[in-house]
């Protein structure tokens, strides 16, 4: 069984925020696949089915970003799924808007929603699939930033990232991960 937490904040006020990148990506896979992404559970909006043949809970966690942990240690506990079969889709500063990454491990390099993560599991070694949406203009606080919602210049690119981030899951679970990070990592 495969776990794809998409990190984002609960609410109106965040839905189409940066930092609800994980959410929307999880948003997209959930409607491309059909899967009925409204059940409550592990403290997340969840759904289960199958992406390509493999049985997947899909998980959007309702804690807020620096809580995440919670419903990822959760649905971890609960299921049959360990640490390496985990896949994170969150926001990511250090990326250009719209570029899409994969990766397994690492720190959390400052993202509190991956901190949190880590803190519940113990581990770092879970995948995670990176969605850029770029740094803030020199001046501008990085937190006020990925809590805005996309400009109008940059819904389109945005989309196309979550779309990207959704094929980037889909490639991770029908192919494997080594194939995923060739697909996704081209510069």
């Amino acid at each position: 069984m495969k776990i794809v937490i998409g990190l984002g904040n609960p609410g109106r006020k965040y839905e189409r925020t940066r930092h609800n990148a994980g959410f929307m990506a999880v948003d997209e896979l959930a409607r491309r696949l059909r899967f009925d992404l409204s059940g409550e559970k592990y403290q997340a909006v969840v759904c289960r089915g199958r992406i390509d043949g493999e049985e997947a809970l899909l998980a959007k966690p309702q804690t807020y970003m620096n809580e995440s942990g919670r419903s990822a240690g959760a649905a971890l506990r609960y299921t049959t799924a360990g640490v390496a079969d985990l896949i994170v889709v969150h926001d990511e500063l250090d990326l250009p808007l719209g570029a899409v990454r994969v990766k397994i491990g690492g720190g959390h390099g400052g993202h509190n929603g991956l901190r949190s993560i880590i803190d519940h599991l113990g581990s770092p070694e879970f995948i995670r699939v990176r969605v850029g949406v770029g740094r803030p203009a020199p001046g501008l606080d990085a937190a006020d930033y990925v809590l805005s919602p996309f400009l109008p210049g940059e819904q389109q690119t945005a989309a196309e990232a979550m779309a990207k981030a959704a094929d980037a899951v889909q490639t991770i679970v029908r192919d494997g991960l080594t194939r995923a990070m060739n697909a996704f990592n081209k510069k």
